[in-house]
């Protein structure tokens, strides 16, 4: 009984991360490249200006 109660334990943290990292990941995703960027305060943002059509 013990051994199962853990299990359950262990499988609700597993998913639980994984639900709070799938998450995480989609609202980085939706900020877009150089907002969701951890060093977007010191990058001097070059790879974020878009290259020009001509």
């Amino acid at each position: 009984m013990e051994n199962m109660i853990s299990s359950i334990i262990i499988g609700i943290a597993v998913f639980g991360y994984a639900s709070w990292a799938l998450v995480k990941f989609i609202q980085k995703s939706k900020q877009g490249k150089c907002a969701a960027c951890e060093i977007n305060k010191s990058c001097s943002k070059e790879c974020c200006i878009p290259k020009q059509v001509k």
